[in-house]
């Protein structure tokens, strides 16, 4: 029997089972670290939107009032200020929301280097390792991400223009139409392939930049390196992880979207004079459902991770002989 000092056994090779159970059995038995990291960098990338939102209101206030209450033609001058404040806040945003991202990606290979070797784990360690690698992350992230948007980009253009297409092929007699058709139905061939295996190939970037603290570019190479002569595996089992994660998040947001529901009950029942009753209505319903989108984030920025990092250890196992090291790193730190 291979040794088995955390969730995994320190011996190749890991089959579908071995991985997701070595996943699930992370967030069970490091939860509170886990989930709670997740929770304070997304709370706090929240926090800090919810607050450049109320200053950039607070700013334009009397010109959204202004807006409001004119009966003339808006005029052109008066609504740019407004779109680039609140553009640049939610461009802003979602800048935050992406170093949000990549701390968290980086978390999770922090949490498996204690996870494999049956160690315990903590807050202060999560931090202490993820945020020096958060950049590197990102990068890997972004540039992967980029790689494969091109021609995810022109799959949907390819998309929508086989869809004109086809409804000019319904509404026309069809003449001069054809070849669009047969374009986009090209394009996407050809671009839907290349979009999926380079996101494959790149996929274990972000678990090399924290485990072997390497850079953006060592990292899309390691990855690229690991799953060479794997690459259906790795395409399978983190599509099956993805659709996983997504199958918890809706049944964890489900509940609390029904709970948001039953306030505005009563308060749809309620005559016009009870404004307080109706806003403390739509309060609690915006709660209820910013409380199921973190909880859904978290869940889908987890486990997925998880997945992928088990995935590059046993890889890593697999081809490089890393179980007798983990064996060993594991027996001294238990003597």
């Amino acid at each position: 029997m291979p040794p088995k000092p955390g969730v995994i056994p320190l011996a190749p090779p890991l089959g579908v089972g071995g991985v997701l159970g070595g996943a699930f059995a992370t967030l069970g038995r490091h939860w509170k670290q886990l989930l709670g990291f997740t929770a304070a960098v997304y709370g706090g990338a929240l926090a800090l939107f919810a607050a450049a939102l109320a200053a950039a209101y607070a700013v334009f206030a009397h010109d959204i009032q202004h807006l409001a209450d004119t009966s003339e033609s808006t005029r052109a001058d008066d609504v740019w200020p407004l779109l680039a404040a609140f553009g640049g806040v939610y461009l802003t945003a979602g800048a935050v929301m992406l170093v949000a991202g990549a701390l968290v990606h980086a978390a999770c290979p922090a949490v498996l280097q204690d996870a494999v070797l049956g160690l315990p784990s903590s807050f202060r360690t999560l931090w202490r390792r993820a945020l020096p690698r958060m950049w590197a992350v990102l990068g890997s992230l972004l540039i992967s991400g980029l790689i494969a948007a091109v021609p995810l980009v022109l799959l949907v253009l390819t998309f929508f223009g086989m869809i004109f297409a086809l409804l000019a092929l319904v509404s026309d007699d069809g003449s001069g139409y054809g070849w669009l058709f047969l374009g986009g139905l090209l394009g996407v061939l050809l671009t839907g392939p290349p979009a999926v295996w380079l996101w494959v190939r790149f996929s274990l970037a972000p678990a090399a930049a924290v485990f072997e603290q390497q850079g953006v570019m060592r990292s899309l190479s390691r990855s690229a390196q690991l799953v060479r002569g794997s690459w259906w595996r790795v395409f399978g089992i983190s599509m099956l992880a993805f659709l996983m994660a997504a199958v918890a998040a809706y049944l964890v947001q489900l509940p609390l979207q029904l709970m948001s529901l039953l306030p505005a009950g009563p308060a749809s029942l309620s005559d016009g004079s009870s404004g307080g009753g109706a806003a403390v209505a739509a309060a609690v319903m915006l709660a209820f459902a910013l409380l199921g989108a973190l909880v859904g984030q978290a869940v889908t920025a987890v486990f997925p991770p998880l997945v992928l990092g088990l995935l590059y250890v046993d890889e890593r196992m697999r081809k490089e002989n890393l179980g007798p090291a983990l064996a060993e790193a594991a027996g001294a730190h238990r003597t």
